[in-house]
């Protein structure tokens, strides 16, 4: 199973999505970590992603011509100008448009509430998409 995880500035989310993978599930899946900027990207790597892509264009043409099963990562990567403006148009289409399972995560940011999440922690969050990919890896 192959899934990407998609994060800005310090991926602080980003690394504690992909150690909690490697925790629960480790070598069942490869994952790809996205980051909008190198330093974003090397903390995902060292958080245990099995490789890394930085930017804009990079993560546009990994978006558009790479197959994957699902892609985990904040709200903002699904607006442009989200997480404070790292998240371009041609990032947010080019993840609106891949054919995978999106798993978003409603963070309460960029102005943006979703009725009925008000009271998930952010560890309950991660918890039930990391049940999900166990629950579907056996599909893969």
């Amino acid at each position: 199973m192959k899934i990407a995880v998609i994060d800005a500035q310090g991926a602080g989310l980003g690394q504690n999505i992909i150690k909690r993978i490697r925790k629960e599930i480790d070598n069942d899946v490869y994952i790809i970590a996205l980051g909008t900027n190198s330093f974003a990207t090397s903390k995902m790597v060292q958080a245990g992603a099995n490789v890394g892509i930085s930017g804009e264009r990079a993560i546009s043409s990994f978006c558009k011509t790479t197959k994957i099963d699902s892609i985990i990562g904040p709200i903002g990567i699904i607006c442009s100008g989200g997480i404070n403006g790292e998240i371009t148009t041609m990032i947010s289409n080019a993840i609106f448009n891949m054919d995978c399972t999106k798993y978003i995560l409603p963070l309460q940011n960029h102005g943006i509430y979703i009725p009925g999440t008000r009271n998930l922690q952010i560890k309950d969050i991660i918890e039930e998409i990391v049940l999900d990919i166990k629950n579907n890896i056996e599909n893969f």
